[in-house]
């Protein structure tokens, strides 16, 4: 092999590489809300997901971008695992399509088309100003770049087929599967795309270095290799999302090792050649390739959908939910998913949410350790507060990452609110601490409350506790009555505290309260009344134009 063959191959498949992503990106771009309606859709029937999770894998042609993406939507908790792994067996078979399309390069002669497409794509993206048009010339420019890079590759491989030593290499997979599969798996876990391992096969096959049966060991181990992109964007997440991506790689490995023992036997390649008529030529041999690829994913999944909740078992039993502690770092934020803003504002939405429950609970521990003199909440308060401090940073520059894409103006209207939302959330956190400090005070000064005014004290922490909660439905399914009973109840707040206020002058006059209680008795009612503030700023956020989708 010599060195321009070289250039020719490692330039052909970074073409091809660079168009997958190019045709991806632009098809998820024109795509992203329809895809988030249609996999909303998908929490009741198996069947349904399963055609939903291969249709849009089609579209988006990435096995391992749409599995990132089931994972970031386990990771939101919009789909749990029994709902989630449908989708992924569908993607299995959606993947399959690329395979396809570069099988009509030996038929049809598309990279005819190839340079037209490139050039056009580019004046589309460079001269349109509708962003909905753009995308569509990033459609076309890398449909372009990756029918040109498989002409690279096409010619690179014309040289080798004269080399013997290559020619035995090849011959001794038909004669190993397993050692096809491994290189197959290397091959595909090193380039991160099951596609860019397919069409090097086909490509081989094509010049007649690897012939039918030897290539299906190879093709089987693809469907492993392609696994490990799920696993990696799974480091750091939610039990549901790592159950998800294990799911995934073992649908892979069991179907490859049943169908290991058809493959050792002869029979596999037999069905394929019975399938499509004739014998195998120059022409069709690539075909043979993409059927054979889509009958072992489609027959896996006809296995294994029936055999869903066995799978959910299996992998609940082997990725153990653990203890659910305070985590300082965000749970549902997915940097795969900044290219698709509708997803990723979703799951801004969703950490949000779960700043506030954090929030929420920091204050619920704060006036637990205040009434009861509780003194083993108080670090639980701390770790909480910090807890908050650094998701307020972290979501609030996702954020503006999201806002760096191309937005509609209904996601564009949503940044600031959620960004205000954020803010307001760290100081509701600070709150519960400033309660915790008051908290020592009142245990190591041992100061007590009349009846009178414990009572006073409880029902307003209950109206604020009811206000957190109005929020947090609020915010969950974008409902404006909850902010609207938040607002009713912050009125109701405001004149607590007025109330409260002469109510305590009225006791430290009477001598009926001691005077170091009674400052706490204020800054206790004052700290809820900023709560409430802060709730309301929220609210007045979801009444502000704020929508979701509660589909």
């Amino acid at each position: 092999m010599n060195l321009e063959t070289v250039f020719q191959l490692i330039g052909g498949l970074g073409f091809f590489l660079f168009g997958i992503r190019m045709m991806s990106e632009g098809l998820r771009k024109v795509s992203s809300e329809r895809m988030r309606h249609i996999l909303s859709l998908l929490t009741k029937n198996r069947v349904i997901a399963l055609f939903v999770g291969t249709g849009v894998t089609a579209l988006i042609q990435s096995s391992s971008a749409m599995t990132v993406m089931i994972v970031g939507f386990v990771n939101a908790g919009l789909l749990t695992l029994k709902q989630a792994l449908p989708v992924v067996l569908g993607a299995n078979i959606g993947t399959t399509f690329t395979a396809w399309l570069v099988s009509f390069l030996a038929v049809f002669k598309i990279t005819h088309y190839a340079l037209p497409a490139v050039g056009l794509g580019f004046l589309i993206m460079v001269a349109s100003r509708r962003p909905g048009s753009r995308q569509w010339g990033e459609v076309m420019f890398g449909f372009g770049v990756l029918f040109v890079g498989i002409g690279f590759m096409k010619s690179a491989f014309m040289p080798l087929q004269s080399n013997e030593q290559i020619r035995d290499l090849m011959v001794n997979f038909s004669r190993y599967p397993l050692m096809g599969v491994l290189i197959g798996t290397v091959i595909t876990m090193a380039l991160q795309s099951s596609s860019a391992t397919i069409a090097i096969v086909q490509l081989l096959a094509f010049r007649g270095l690897i012939d039918f049966p030897s290539a299906i060991p190879l093709i089987l181990g693809d469907n492993i290799g392609t696994t490990i992109t799920a696993q990696i964007a799974t480091i750091g997440g939610t039990t549901g999302a790592k159950r998800v991506a294990w799911a995934h790689s073992l649908f892979n490995v069991i179907g490859v090792a049943y169908m290991l023992v058809f493959v050792h036997l002869g029979l596999y390649h037999r069905v394929i050649e019975a399938i499509i008529p004739g014998g195998i030529t120059e022409n069709n041999i690539m075909l043979h390739i993409a059927l054979s690829h889509s009958v072992f994913n489609g027959f896996n999944t006809a296995m294994f959908l029936p055999l869903v909740g066995w799978l959910q078992r299996l992998v609940e039993r082997l990725v153990k939910a653990k203890e659910e502690l305070i985590s300082v770092a965000p749970v549902y934020l997915e940097p795969h998913l900044l290219d698709t803003p509708t997803l990723a504002l979703e799951q801004s939405k969703q950490e949000i949410i779960r700043m506030l429950q954090i929030a929420s609970s920091a204050v619920d521990d704060s006036i637990d350790m205040f009434f009861n003199e509780r003194w083993d909440l108080s670090k639980k308060v701390t770790r909480k507060e910090e807890a908050v401090d650094n998701l307020q940073g972290v979501i609030t520059r996702y954020l503006i990452d999201i806002s760096m894409e191309t937005l509609g103006e209904s996601e564009a209207a949503q940044i600031p609110v959620f960004i205000h939302s954020v803010n307001d959330i760290e100081r509701i956190a600070d709150h519960a601490e400033n309660i915790a400090e008051l908290a020592h005070r009142k245990i190591g000064q041992k100061l007590s409350f009349s009846s009178e005014a414990q009572s006073e004290l409880g029902l307003m922490v209950d109206t604020v506790k009811e206000m957190m909660s109005d929020i947090k439905r609020g915010f969950s399914n974008g409902d404006q009555k909850h902010a609207h009973r938040a607002l009713h109840r912050e009125d109701q707040l405001n004149r607590m505290q007025i109330e409260l206020r002469q109510n305590n002058v009225r006791r430290l006059n009477g001598g009926a309260c001691n005077i170091y209680a009674g400052m706490v008795f204020l800054d206790f009612v004052d700290y809820l009344e900023k709560i409430g503030d802060h709730l309301t700023n929220i609210a007045q956020g979801l009444l502000g134009g704020l929508r979701w989708d509660t589909a």
